[in-house]
């Protein structure tokens, strides 16, 4: 008999808060303002973890290009 791992697909906003090692507040404000993707399911908002992956890469570009401009 084989056993399936479920991965998950979505994470909460906290969970991201904790994967980022930021607070939840700032959490919050990059899901608000669209800086970290998200979609609403019911009350709640989910953050699928390409989403995650997308802000971090981001970020890193941004600093690379500034760390070439300076």
């Amino acid at each position: 008999m084989t056993t399936a791992v479920i991965e998950r697909k979505w994470h909460t906003t906290a969970e991201v808060a904790d994967m980022l090692g930021f607070g939840l507040s700032k959490t919050k404000m990059l899901v608000l303002t669209g800086e970290i993707r998200s979609v609403k399911v019911g009350r709640n908002r989910r953050i699928l973890p390409a989403w995650v992956d997308e802000y971090v890469e981001r970020c890193a570009a941004e600093a690379e290009d500034m760390r070439w401009s300076a």
